[in-house]
């Protein structure tokens, strides 16, 4: 007892290493936070496998094998940085948006927020009731100018009737995204990155994939109307809540406008995509009749 008394005392941890060790501990958890829900999640797997096995290696004296796996770091130190490229990105992005110190810059952003958002969530809405398709990018921190340059430069005020005659059917700028920018619609017609998801190819339309791959790339917010339903979703960061009114669509892009993630702002479950196909699966099981129940299931359409 007394020995191990002597050892507690012996033991010298200085306040510094306290703080190391949260420093390390936070990286750590805004490293997987980063690429969770992403195909990095998979690559962090592969390397993490490969330097188990050099440790392996070098613990058994594996010469050969340590020496293949050493001269495969050399380039894999650069393939990584190629591979983790949007990672990479989104990282940088962040920790910008961290500094910018925006908020202090524009005291009257909120107000600019509740108008940009009203006018959206309205027009969302008129373009669902009549379903056309519309896909509606509104730029946040990180800047959206490489994208917009890929459709026709308008720079013009933020309207209702603006975002209904872009959107109409069969005009030039219909298929394209249009990109808000402080309540002014810089640019319409504009082509985006799909989001490269295998879950998201059979389960979403083109728009979707689009609203979604662009908000896994920035911190831009995305709102898409259904040509083929007319339902209006909400994306953030890869993240996708459908069936929105008026009300809860505006209230959602305000609480985003002001920096808060999707996953804090209040939109009821039953909205949300996995709960809700759920429910509609099980209502439309219990209203089938009985003599019908062995008749295999229709294929639904796949939604825009």
């Amino acid at each position: 007892m007394d020995a191990l008394l002597e050892l507690v005392r012996s033991l010298q941890v200085e306040p510094i290493a306290f703080l190391d060790i949260g420093l390390t501990a936070l990286l750590i958890y805004g490293l997987f936070s980063l690429i969770r829900g992403t195909r990095a999640v998979r690559l962090v797997i592969g390397v993490t496998v490969l330097y188990v096995i050099y440790v392996f290696a070098q613990a058994l004296g594996l010469q050969l094998v340590s020496q293949i796996l050493q001269a495969g770091a050399v380039v894999g130190l650069l393939a990584l940085v190629v591979v983790f490229q949007p990672e990479l990105r989104r990282a940088l992005e962040r920790i910008g948006r961290f500094g910018s110190m925006g908020w202090l810059l524009a005291p009257g952003a909120r107000a600019s927020s509740e108008r940009v958002g009203a006018l959206v969530a309205k027009a969302a809405l008129a373009l669902g009731a009549r379903k056309n398709g519309a896909l509606i990018v509104i730029e946040r921190e990180t800047g959206l100018t490489d994208a917009a340059e890929t459709g026709i430069m308008l720079d013009a005020q933020l309207t209702v009737e603006l975002l209904e005659t872009i959107f109409t059917p069969h005009s030039a700028l219909h298929d394209g995204a249009a990109i808000v920018r402080h309540e002014r619609v810089v640019s319409a017609g504009v082509v985006l990155p799909l989001s490269e998801s295998g879950i998201y190819r059979e389960r979403f339309g083109t728009r979707h994939r689009a609203a979604l791959g662009i908000t896994e790339q920035t911190d831009a917010v995305a709102v898409v109307v259904s040509e083929e339903t007319g339902t209006v979703s909400l994306v953030e960061r890869g993240r996708i809540v459908r069936d929105l009114d008026e009300p809860r669509l505006g209230k959602a892009l305000v609480e985003l406008l002001e920096h808060s993630p999707l996953t804090a702002v209040k939109v009821p479950e039953r909205v949300r995509l996995p709960e809700r196909a759920s429910a509609i699966g099980r209502n439309i099981a219990s209203r089938r009749p009985r003599r019908h129940r062995e008749e295999p299931a229709a294929t639904s359409n796949r939604p825009e």
